[in-house]
């Protein structure tokens, strides 16, 4: 008997005939599901894009008019500055509940139990009615006659700072629960590492807590931000012009409110989608260290797509194997 033995076999005779062939379960519920939604979506369509009732033409009209552009700049701003300020404020309130005096602990405590208690517009309406609480801000030694500085109260308290002060501080109270959860989420053993190593405690708090707690921070703060926009529509109550009031002013003047609601949907869906762009990737580059893949970007995945569909090369032809099974 030779020592070797050689079997030459074509590719398709490699082929184990016992291999299990999967077939993919059929699913008919799910087209039918699909297809009812669809139904039920271009029925929807059908519905509003055929009513009598809507004026298509004045939506085109007022969907940049000037007064409407005005307002959505406005409502940009507002929602800007009272985030900016708010996250600023809640890194220093949720600070200070985390710490070990009492004195700072019970300070913030109580403004975020104030605060979080008390309706949005309820904070909005008496902010602008400050005026009516103190004639003038003065700046002095209580209880004399020394005053250092003073203003009319109305002329340095506008609709439009009463709306930021509103807005600002109550999204403060909200944002340093959120960035309180994140520092506690962090591994104590993460501060007594830093402590450790001789750093302070505000310094293990600016480098080594806060940066670690901003992977779970980033995606409610996200959603704090979408609301505070939407928010800056109650500004309506006190005369701030922003993008609702001049909406209002414009139907109570040509009577078309349906269609300047929907001029107002338009751009806040515009602007909500613009700034769901960057806690996006805010989120992506926040959570790096949380796994090992992150999952493609939709430029990452329009690209892949692309790649898919242009021609590859040719594939090579198949090849003889041979066995050698030793005797």
């Amino acid at each position: 008997m030779s020592d070797t033995v050689l079997a030459e076999r074509t590719d398709s005779q490699l082929g184990n005939d016992d291999d299990v062939v999967a077939i993919p379960l059929r699913r008919p519920w799910r087209w039918i599901s699909a297809l009812v939604v669809v139904a039920l979506v271009a029925s929807f369509v059908v519905v509003v894009a055929t009513n009598p009732n809507l004026d298509f033409a004045a939506v085109g009209q007022f969907l940049f008019d000037p007064r409407i552009l005005d307002g959505v700049g406005l409502t940009i701003f507002i929602t800007v500055i009272s985030m900016v300020v708010s996250t600023l404020l809640s890194v220093i309130i949720a600070a200070m509940r985390l710490s070990s005096n009492p004195v700072l602990s019970g300070v913030a405590w109580f403004y975020v139990w104030a605060f979080r208690g008390t309706p949005v517009l309820v904070q909005i309406v008496l902010w602008g009615y400050l005026g009516l609480l103190f004639d003038q801000i003065r700046l002095g030694i209580p209880l004399t006659d020394i005053v250092f500085w003073q203003i009319d109260t109305n002329t340095l308290v506008t609709p439009l700072v009463a709306g930021l002060l509103a807005l600002t501080l109550n999204q403060a109270a909200y944002s340093s629960e959120i960035v309180r959860a994140g520092m506690m989420s962090v591994d104590e053993g993460q501060r007594e590492a830093a402590y450790s190593l001789g750093m302070s405690p505000l310094y293990t708090f600016r480098r080594v807590l806060l940066p670690q707690a901003m992977r779970v921070i980033i995606p409610p703060m996200g959603n704090e931000l979408i609301s505070m926009l939407k928010s800056t529509s109650l500004l309506s109550v006190i005369a701030v012009l922003e993008l609702y009031t001049q909406a209002s002013m414009i139907s109570a003047a040509n009577l078309k409110q349906v269609e300047l609601l929907i001029v107002v949907s338009a751009w806040y869906l515009f602007m909500t989608t613009v700034l769901s762009i960057p806690q996006y990737y805010l989120e992506r580059r926040f959570g790096r260290g949380s796994s090992r893949s992150l999952p493609p970007t939709p430029f990452q995945r329009l690209r892949a797509a692309l790649d898919r569909r242009k021609p590859g090369p040719e594939p090579a032809p198949a090849t003889r194997a041979t066995e050698v099974i030793g005797a």
